[in-house]
C-alpha cells in the first residue's frame, strides 16, 4: 500500500479547498486592506466578504505569530538590530515555504501548492507592511499585532539603506511577486484536484 497516497486528502476535499482558495484569490484584489478597501464589521454568511474575512483573519493571525517568533529568536541569540528587524519577515516567509518544501519532498503536490499559496499570502501582507514604512519608526498599539507600541520593521530596515522614499515601489514589486506565487499555487491546486487521473503523475 502507498502510505503517502493513503495519507493525503480525498479528491472531494481537495476540490472543495481548491474552490474556496480560488474564490479567496479572486476576491483578494477587491477586499484586500492593502488596496484601501476595509471590511465591514457586519457581514452575513451570504456575503462574499465573510469567506474572505474568515480566511484572511485565520491566516493573518497565524503568520503574525510566526512573524513575532522570528523576532523572538533574536532576543535569545546575539543578533544585530538589523537582523532582529528582518527576522520577523524571514520567519513569516520561511514558515509556508518550509511546509511547501516538506509536502513536495513527500510527493504531496497538492499540499505543496496550498502552502505555496499561503507563501504568496504572506508576501502580500509584507507588501502592505512595506508600503507603510514612510509613516514612521513607531507603530502605535492600535495597529500593532501584539497590541503594544512597537518599531516598524521596514521603516528601520529601509532607513538604514536610504530607501524609505521608495517604499511604495518596493511594496509594488513584492505585491506583484506575491500575486504570481498565489496564482502558481491556485493553478497547481486546480491541476492536482481536477485533472484527469490518467494525466496525473503515478
Amino acid at each position: 500500500m502507498d502510505l503517502k497516497a493513503s495519507a493525503g486528502m480525498n479528491p472531494a476535499a481537495k476540490k472543495l479547498l481548491t474552490v474556496i482558495l480560488l474564490i479567496f484569490f479572486l476576491l483578494f484584489p477587491h477586499y484586500s486592506g492593502y488596496l484601501g478597501h476595509h471590511l465591514s464589521a457586519t457581514f452575513s454568511l451570504t456575503d462574499p466578504k465573510f469567506l474572505f474575512m474568515l480566511i484572511h483573519f485565520v491566516a493573518g493571525q497565524t503568520l503574525g505569530i510566526v512573524h513575532e517568533a522570528g523576532h523572538g529568536v533574536c532576543y535569545l541569540l546575539p543578533c544585530s538590530q538589523w537582523i532582529t528587524a528582518a527576522m520577523g519577515t524571514v520567519f513569516q516567509w520561511l514558515f509556508p515555504a518550509g511546509i511547501a518544501w516538506y509536502f513536495w519532498r513527500r510527493g504531496d503536490r497538492f499540499g505543496a501548492m496550498v502552502a505555496l499559496f499561503f507563501l504568496g499570502f504572506s508576501m502580500q501582507y509584507t507588501a502592505w507592511y512595506i508600503s507603510t514604512a514612510h509613516e514612521g519608526l513607531f507603530v502605535p498599539a492600535s495597529k500593532a499585532f501584539l497590541g503594544v507600541d512597537g518599531y516598524h520593521d521596514f521603516n528601520y530596515l529601509l532607513s538604514r539603506v536610504g530607501w524609505v522614499r521608495y517604499d511604495g515601489l518596493i511594496a509594488g514589486i513584492v505585491r506583484f511577486l506575491a500575486y504570481m506565487v498565489m496564482l502558481a499555487g491556485v493553478i497547481g491546486m486546480v491541476l492536482e484536484s481536477f485533472a484527469a487521473p490518467s494525466k496525473k503523475r503515478v
